[in-house]
């Protein structure tokens, strides 16, 4: 009989503990929110960079360098880019300008990593084309933009991070200046 009293005394405590954890709103033992720092995503992209493209049939080809990722306020991240501008056959991994874009985040599941959601380019930079970004270099940048979206994630999620949240639904990406935070249901 003083087993069964001491496990459900053991069960009731474990119970309170939950609750109390549960009504500060800390998840703390279900772990409900998944936080990344800007210097954890900063990382991911350092590894992914610089990158080649070739574009007009190989006549020109640009190279993105020196990706710098910050958490503005406003709840959107920026993303800031040096680019290199080479001719055929020869990509150029000495920046020629500059450029910028803000963009919310969403996650995808298939890529397991969160992808830029609605970017915008903010602002180039590219002396060798007059200092101001003509319609063939913005054609060039949003055609990147786009595909980099939709199929390269900005930070790949490992597989024991995606592992505590495979069978819970994310509500939302949130983006403060110190953090971005998956909001799960």
């Amino acid at each position: 009989m003083p087993m069964r009293r001491f496990a459900l005394v053991l069960l009731l405590a474990f119970s309170c503990l939950l609750c109390a954890c549960s009504s500060l709103g800390t998840d703390l033992l279900l772990g409900r929110d998944i936080h990344f720092s800007a210097p954890q995503l900063q990382a991911q992209l350092d590894r992914k960079f610089p990158r080649d493209y070739k574009k007009l049939g190989g006549l020109l080809n640009l190279s993105l360098l020196n990706p710098r990722l910050s958490l503005p306020s406003g709840g959107r991240l920026r993303l800031d880019f040096d680019i290199g501008i080479g001719g055929p056959g020869a990509a150029s991994r000495t920046p020629s300008g500059h450029f910028a874009l803000e963009s919310g985040l969403r996650f995808d599941a298939g890529t397991h990593g969160l992808h830029l959601d609605n970017p915008n380019i903010v602002s180039v930079d590219v002396p060798a084309l007059g200092g101001m970004m003509n319609d063939s270099a913005r054609a060039m940048l949003n055609s990147w933009l786009l595909d980099y979206a939709r199929e390269e994630p900005v930070y790949r999620l490992d597989d024991s991070t995606y592992g505590r949240i495979a069978s819970r639904r994310i509500q939302r990406v949130d983006i403060d200046q110190d953090q971005i935070t998956l909001r799960m249901n």
